[in-house]
């Protein structure tokens, strides 16, 4: 599994890269099949001032990526609700399979 993280309008921090590829690898629990998880932080919103744009795309074979996306003020706050959201995604979709497989 290969985990991008791109900032956007701002200085991407090692601290900052370093947890979201960290929060990126739980991702791995709940599909074995994750080829790719890219996460775009943008730091410069123009609906909301002073809020991060954070956006989660998995990629996953047989399906169409995964997208979440979220805002927050603190970056490392947006980061992990963003990867909530792309978890509870995966889930869903691997319940879906079990049930469609009985």
């Amino acid at each position: 599994m290969r985990i991008d993280v791109v900032g956007r309008h701002f200085t991407l921090t090692d601290a900052i890269r370093e947890h979201a590829s960290k929060k990126a690898l739980k991702l791995e629990r709940y599909s074995d099949q994750i080829q790719n998880v890219t996460v775009t932080i943008d730091g410069q919103d123009h609906h909301h001032s002073g809020e991060y744009g954070v956006e989660l795309v998995v990629d996953v074979p047989r399906h169409d990526d995964f997208i979440a996306r979220t805002q927050d003020q603190d970056v490392y706050q947006a980061i992990d609700q963003v990867v909530q959201k792309g978890t509870r995604q995966l889930a869903d979709f691997k319940d879906k399979l079990k049930t469609e497989n009985r």
